[in-house]
C-alpha cells in the first residue's frame, strides 16, 4: 500500500528510536516483528529465536508482519513499519536459498521509497533481543540494500543525524509526493 512506509536498514542504526519519533509525531507505527517475536519466545522458553532456530524465527517474522499489514489497512494516514516482510522474506531466502522474497514481496506491497539507516558503528549496542554483532548487522544490510531495489523500491539512505532530523527527512519527502 502506498501509505505504508517501511524503516529498514542495519540493526542498530537508530531504526527504533526513529520509529518512537514518528510515533510521537502522531503518526501509526508498527514495531518490528523480530523483537516481538524475541521477546515471545523469551517469556515462554521457546526456540524460534535467531540464534537458536533461524528458520522457525523466519517464518514466524513472515506471519506476523503479513498480520502487521492486515492490522494497518484500518489506520488512516501514513504508517510506519519498523522493518517489513521484505525484510523477513530476504533472511529466510538467505537461509533456505529458496525464491520466497518475489513472490510475498510482490503481493504486498509497501510505500515506493523505503528509508534505510546505514551502519552506525557509534550508537550500535547489543540487548537481550539483539545479540547478533555488527559484522553481522552489517551483512544483513547488504543484503537489503539488493533486495529492496530488486523488487522494485527505491532506497533513501538517512544521514547520521539527529532522531528529530531523520523524522523531518522523512516526513518532508512523504511530503513532497
Amino acid at each position: 500500500m502506498k501509505r505504508f512506509v517501511v524503516i529498514s536498514g542495519c540493526s542498530g542504526g537508530g531504526k527504533s528510536t526513529l520509529l518512537a519519533e514518528l510515533g510521537r509525531r502522531g503518526h501509526p507505527i508498527v514495531e518490528e516483528p523480530g523483537r516481538r517475536i524475541v521477546r515471545q519466545e523469551l517469556q515462554k522458553g521457546g526456540v524460534a529465536l535467531p540464534w537458536k532456530d533461524e528458520k522457525a524465527f523466519s517464518h514466524r517474522a513472515i506471519v506476523m508482519a503479513l498480520e502487521d499489514r492486515a492490522a494497518a489497512a484500518a489506520w488512516n494516514g501514513w504508517v510506519f513499519f519498523d522493518r517489513s516482510l521484505v525484510d523477513a522474506a530476504a533472511f529466510l531466502q538467505h537461509l533456505t536459498h529458496e525464491p520466497v522474497l518475489t513472490s510475498l514481496a510482490q503481493l504486498h506491497r509497501y510505500h515506493q521509497t523505503v528509508f534505510f539507516t546505514p551502519p552506525w558503528p557509534e550508537i550500535y549496542a547489543n540487548d537481550p533481543e539483539r545479540r547478533h554483532d555488527m559484522a553481522a548487522a552489517e551483512a544483513e544490510y547488504s543484503r537489503l540494500l539488493e533486495a529492496y531495489p530488486m523488487l522494485g523500491y527505491k532506497v533513501s539512505i538517512l544521514p547520521k543525524i539527529s532522531v528529530s532530523e531523520r523524522a523531518d527527512i522523512i516526513e518532508k519527502a512523504l511530503a513532497d509526493e
